[in-house]
């Protein structure tokens, strides 16, 4: 039987959702932040929304349990069934129906005190009914009005309440490839569930599931954004298991295309410059004060950004810039070289000294993160130019390595 404990603290959910399968599933031994117990008790919750992708193999040191996952098959991401367990009381549950009820008509406006008393006639037969007082159901309109769902507006000195008029839903393509493609596509996910069944009809050769657990986060971050205010972050630091807090201002949100991480792009205060942070590694967020130089910052960084090959905005070397220069050479049937460097050139620029060769060239802040997609292009590479010579020793001494690996003569 599937384990059906119900979750109050997603936040938990998600850091031994990603002790156990994102950094390496630990065995019961290797557990040592809680009980044995609570190891199995989370396992199982986690067995039970992940039961059909979850792979087990025999070693020596016992069983190591996995997830795997056919793209060709699984066309939306398992993960999101972890949001979609939440636990309820008895009373969140009658509140919920029959408020929506009382205020189900279209032009329907009522007082917190009708409210009440429509309340208490609703549930006047049930022989045991369960009454509610005026407090309690504020409180649940108020948590109502912030998720949009009901809408409050005063006439006089008197506040009416009724139900918010529903958005026209959109196409359920629309709302696949958000759900699968985008930050907080949990919420896409949401609103496919209430979607006729359809034929879903994108597939996905890099499916990035991971970013799934970091909605919550994303959405804080995104609110802040959009009204402008600083945020303070909870930190942590895996290798030294310590959890820090930083007070900055959000500007932007970046993903990855080559392997799906987000990344938090903020200033900070304490170091005067805009940072990234990694979003799995940000435990909370807590929304501040409004920032009065936000629009200020985030002109910054649109500056820098024609000057970025990912997410660092600094130099490793101390220098303001950094300059990279690469030359390929390649036969009349390989079109696709040069088609790729256009397609991949980023912030860079391609030149064509004749028919058969491309320069590139670009000015970056850090032209270490360059390194993994130019070493991409090695045998068709004629020439290489770093302006900070331990980037061209590095890629250089790798080469030579490659070559000693594999019996070959070093190639300078």
């Amino acid at each position: 039987m599937a384990y059906s404990e119900l979750v109050k603290n997603f936040n938990r959910v998600r850091d031994y959702m990603r002790e156990f399968y994102v950094y390496g599933f630990k065995s019961r031994d290797e557990f040592t932040r809680k009980s044995a117990r609570t190891y199995d008790d989370e396992r199982r919750r986690l067995e039970s929304w992940l039961g059909d992708y979850m792979r087990f193999c025999q070693t020596s040191e016992g069983k190591n349990v996995f997830i795997s996952i056919d793209s060709r098959v699984t066309r939306h991401n398992p993960l999101y069934k972890a949001w979609k367990t939440k636990s309820f009381t008895d009373g969140d549950i009658t509140l919920h129906f029959v408020l929506f009820d009382i205020l189900s008509g279209p032009d329907i406006s009522m007082t917190i005190g009708e409210i009440t008393g429509k309340l208490d006639e609703y549930l006047s037969d049930f022989s045991e009914p369960r009454m509610f007082d005026e407090s309690t159901v504020r409180k649940k309109l108020k948590e109502y009005i912030s998720e949009g769902l009901i809408v409050s507006e005063k006439k006089g000195k008197t506040v009416y309440y009724r139900r918010s008029q529903g958005d026209k839903m959109p196409d359920p393509d629309v709302l696949d490839y958000f759900s699968e493609v985008l930050p907080c596509g949990v919420i896409g996910s949401f609103l496919l569930d209430k979607s006729d069944r359809y034929e879903s009809h994108f597939a996905f050769k890099h499916h990035y599931i991971t970013a799934a657990m970091d909605s919550e986060i994303l959405c804080q971050i995104f609110g802040a954004i959009r009204e402008k205010r600083s945020i303070t972050l909870e930190m942590i630091n895996r290798q030294k298991d310590r959890i820090t807090e930083s007070h900055v201002v959000p500007v932007k949100v970046m993903v990855s295309v080559q392997s799906g991480r987000q990344y938090l792009m903020a200033y900070t205060p304490g170091f005067r410059r805009i940072n990234a942070f990694r979003t799995d590694n940000i435990v909370s967020v807590k929304v501040d004060e409004i920032s009065e130089h936000f629009d200020e910052f985030q002109s910054k960084f649109d500056r820098m950004l024609p000057h970025m090959w990912g997410v660092s905005t600094q130099s490793r070397s101390g220098n303001r810039m950094e300059h990279v220069e690469f030359t390929v050479r390649y036969s009349d049937d390989e079109p696709h070289i040069p088609k790729r460097l256009e397609r991949e050139k980023r912030c860079g620029t391609v030149e064509y000294p004749d028919s058969n060769t491309c320069r590139f060239s670009a000015d970056v802040f850090d032209a270490s993160e360059m390194i993994p997609w130019i070493r991409t292009f090695i045998c068709r590479i004629t020439e290489i130019h770093f302006s900070d010579k331990s980037h061209e020793k590095q890629f250089r001494d790798d080469l030579n390595a490659m070559y000693a690996l594999y019996g070959l003569g070093g190639n300078e």
